[in-house]
């Protein structure tokens, strides 16, 4: 294949206000490197003015872009997509939210000289401090799995034995093209592609099969949804993409999976029975638990350097976060529930 150095593809939807500083911080960190880059956007079914903004980008762009129009199929088969229709060997995923920083590709371009093994680079992408409460959320949740490498970024390997413990993503990831297309293909269901994890369950599998690296160096500056409605929706979207990314991949984690969705319920059901008994100390001590639960995840991530305001948009969001984030799981349960206690063997979806 002959053409660009890098493929830049961004799966885009209803990202109109985004793309202009998106488009133009790449545009910037490229001029700072040697890379010679395309820009591929997959317009995922957008309802807002994406394809005019779209437009007149590719016409003032000083780097060439392509946009691939579709029904809105998610994010997994957006970039899918996308990275078929790349040009290059080398793509860079990257979410229409980020800004890249404008010495990524030149620090990208160091790295490969010293570790040509890596066969994918994940970006640090810290969230925007400027960004509104509502927008600094997950990064209590994140503090408390990933800890112990935010506290104190470093380069690192991700292998399987530490998978689950290191941050990671497709929202900022250089690999190889035919790496991912093999990736998306052992993630791809029988049915339902457009609620697959469009993360976890791929980047298991390029761990599985090479080294996959997160460097501090490689960064950009993640913009967060800046309503509750936006937010909202998102964890539900979550919800269920959480079950797929780890329904399959071991009984405990099945087992904890199903834990999720039945233990609310449960627990509503001995509250309504309780108040039609009387036992409100019963009612107290629920309450009491899951007040103590969400306190401990909010010093748990304290302790691992979370920010003061991403614990007060946590203590100020956990119950609406909770509720919906469960529908979501509940969702994943349904659509996902062939996977459970299966290895999830997939076949190749059509070219």
């Amino acid at each position: 294949m002959t053409g660009p150095q890098l493929s830049i593809v961004i799966a885009s939807f209803d990202s109109a206000p985004w793309l202009p500083s998106t488009i133009g911080s790449l545009a910037g960190a490229l001029a700072r490197s040697g890379v010679e880059a395309e820009i591929v956007v997959v317009d995922d079914g957008s309802t807002d003015d994406t394809a005019t903004v779209l437009g007149t980008l590719a016409a003032e762009s000083s780097i060439p872009i392509r946009v691939i129009a579709q029904e809105n199929r998610g994010r997994f088969l957006a970039r899918f997509a996308g990275v078929q229709a790349a040009r290059s060997e080398r793509v860079l995923l990257f979410d229409s939210r980020l800004l890249i920083d404008e010495d990524a590709f030149a620090y990208l371009e160091r790295m490969d000289a010293l570790r040509p093994d890596a066969r994918a680079w994940i970006g640090h992408v810290p969230t925007d401090p400027a960004a509104p409460l509502v927008g600094r959320f997950w990064e209590v949740p994140t503090h408390v799995f990933w800890g112990g490498y935010l506290a104190h970024p470093v380069p690192t390997d991700i292998t399987p034995a530490n998978f689950d413990r290191v941050p990671k993503g497709t929202g900022c990831l250089v690999i190889d093209r035919e790496a991912f297309l093999e990736a998306c293909r052992a993630a791809w269901p029988e049915e339902n592609a457009d609620l697959v994890s469009d993360d976890t369950r791929l980047l298991r599998h390029v761990a599985d099969h090479g080294a996959l690296r997160i460097d501090p160096g490689f960064r950009a500056l993640y913009r967060p949804r800046v309503t509750v409605r936006g937010f909202l929706r998102h964890a539900f979207v979550r919800g269920t993409l959480f079950v797929d990314s780890y329904a399959g991949t071991g009984f405990v984690r099945d087992l904890v999976l199903l834990a999720l969705v039945v233990a609310p319920v449960l627990a509503l059901v001995v509250i309504v029975l309780a108040a039609v008994s009387g036992l409100w100390w019963l009612i107290v001590l629920i309450v009491a638990l899951a007040v103590a639960g969400a306190v401990a995840l909010a010093l748990v991530a304290a302790a691992r350097a979370a920010a003061a305001r991403a614990i007060l948009s946590f203590a100020t969001y956990v119950v609406p976060f909770g509720a919906v984030f469960w529908a979501g799981l509940a969702r994943g349960v349904w659509v996902h529930r062939r996977a459970f206690g299966s290895a999830r063997v997939r076949p190749a979806p059509r070219a």
